[in-house]
């Protein structure tokens, strides 16, 4: 703990530290605590410091040859400054103190604000005591015991062997693994003092298959957080099974003709949607720049009552389960929309300031060189009343969305998303497949029409990218009916 030292400006640049390189920890207090003291008597309303250390891994298997291993490892800090409801973001990867003062000085002069004189006054910032969510958890122990470089390539090859022995008329097939170790810690000016690893990883296969004039690409991907024998246990064979008879099924499929449908959309992948159309228009980011049609909406109903949704980050080993957020926030559950009802808005710290509304630990960035701003978490549409086969069988004809792929969506809300995978419905059963598909809408249009939710609720990893980098997410949702939706195809 600090001693109740008093310390002038004229002395910091005496001042020597011993802080731990090999790991955050308690020793980081003291530089920590000076520097954003330094920042305070500056003028600084909010002094924020995040430090980082990365340990990350990838590798490709293309066929039978192991084509790319990629490793990374990387050190850094950024500094955020506050003046009002103003801010400004400087990063550096030398974290010694003369590395992060030097940052932290450059943050101050961006915002017109300079270091006191030498007999100021430099205040003492009590953290709290140190909030250690990897001690708590044995998670010092996690890098050591995840597959080496040797055991990635043995296991992406022997599913790649795996998959070429189950589909048929194969032009290229891939399996890729990644794992992405990260170590933080926040330091703030009201009290955060806090630490926590993060094991992220996602393995999965890519296929292609080609027969004359026709074609299909097909996916899947599994994620964990926290599991270092994730790869171990990843059953390849399985996933082999699934997306060879996908590719088969959708190889020789008829394509989709374009027109509004009546859709049923899978569980697991098919929450991308809510993600990208309605998700992202929750976040305070969106407010502050005016692009949400629900700025002025809480507490009015935005979908239909039969939705209701949620953003957290506390579910075993999602893919954006977190302990802490990256302003040192601990996890929490937000409930987003009750019975179609608009209940809160997934809020950072400044966009907290900015907007009202109150912070709800989704503050989260790529690395050190972004600056926080509010972001999804795990996020689902929640279990509904339904069984499967009721939506199906209020459809006389329709759309079965079984897998979904990639897409984009605008600003305010306006998307199209391809289907991998898709199946005729009639008379309220599944018949042939079905190739091409495109759903395009707006989000507050698409939210009214999910009027029956079933009660099969998966989650599925996911990569979102926004203002503060690319970042791990869960999308999920149990199946759904959507009333009518426009379906491109030819």
């Amino acid at each position: 703990m600090l001693t109740n030292t008093i310390i002038l400006s004229k002395q910091i640049p005496t001042l020597e530290y011993s802080s731990a390189t090999e790991r955050f920890d308690e020793t980081w207090e003291a530089p920590l605590s000076t520097l954003l003291g330094l920042g305070r008597a500056a003028g600084a309303d909010f002094v924020e410091f995040f430090l980082e250390r990365v340990n990350y891994v990838s590798c490709l298997a293309e066929d039978d040859a192991i084509t790319s291993i990629t490793p990374r490892l990387s050190t850094g800090a950024g500094v955020r400054v506050f003046r009002g409801k103003a801010d400004c973001y400087v990063s550096t990867n030398n974290i010694s103190f003369a590395g992060l003062k030097a940052a932290l000085e450059k943050a101050l002069d961006i915002m017109g604000l300079q270091l006191p004189g030498p007999n100021a006054f430099i205040p003492e910032i009590n953290l709290e005591l140190f909030r250690d969510y990897s001690t708590k958890r044995g998670k010092d122990a996690w890098l050591p015991l995840c597959s080496s470089m040797q055991e990635m390539g043995e296991v992406l090859l022997d599913a790649t062997s795996t998959l070429g022995k189950k589909a048929s008329h194969i032009q290229s097939r891939r399996a890729s693994y990644f794992r992405d170790w990260q170590e933080v810690l926040v330091a703030a000016s009201d009290g955060v003092f806090a630490r926590d690893i993060r094991l992220t990883q996602s393995v999965g296969f890519n296929l292609l298959c080609a027969d004359g004039a026709h074609r299909t690409s097909i996916g899947q991907r599994a994620g964990n957080t926290s599991d270092p024998k994730f790869l171990k246990t990843w059953d390849y064979q399985e996933a082999a099974d699934e997306i060879s008879e996908s590719a088969g099924k959708m190889l020789y499929a008829d394509y989709v003709e374009s027109g509004n449908y009546p859709i049923v959309m899978a569980n697991h992948f098919g929450g991308v949607i809510f993600h990208e159309a309605c998700g992202h228009l929750l976040e305070t980011t969106q407010i502050e720049r005016g692009t949400t049609p629900f700025a002025d909406k809480k507490g009015e109903k935005i979908a239909h009552e039969s939705l209701t949704a949620w953003d957290e980050g506390r579910s075993d080993n999602a893919f954006g389960t977190i302990e802490m957020d990256d302003e040192g926030m601990p996890a929490q559950r937000t409930l987003l929309i009750e019975k179609g009802v608009l209940k809160n808005f997934l809020a950072d710290r400044a966009g907290s300031m900015r907007t009202g509304h109150p912070r709800t630990g989704s503050g989260r960035r790529q690395n050190f060189t972004f600056a926080a701003a509010s972001r999804m978490r795990n996020t689902y549409i929640a279990t509904g009343e339904y069984k499967n086969e009721d939506l199906f069988a209020s459809i006389d004809k329709g759309i079965y969305c079984k897998k979904m792929g990639g897409g984009s969506v605008g600003a305010t809300g306006e998307f199209n998303f391809g289907v991998d995978e898709a199946y005729l419905i009639e008379n309220g059963k599944v018949t042939k497949p079905l190739k091409g598909a495109i759903l395009i809408g707006e989000a507050k249009e698409i939210m009214n029409k999910i009027s029956m939710c079933s009660q099969d609720l998966s989650l599925a990893p996911g990569f979102c990218g926004s203002v503060s980098g690319s970042i791990y997410t869960t999308v999920g949702q149990p199946h759904i009916k959507v009333d009518s939706i426009t379906v491109g195809g030819r």
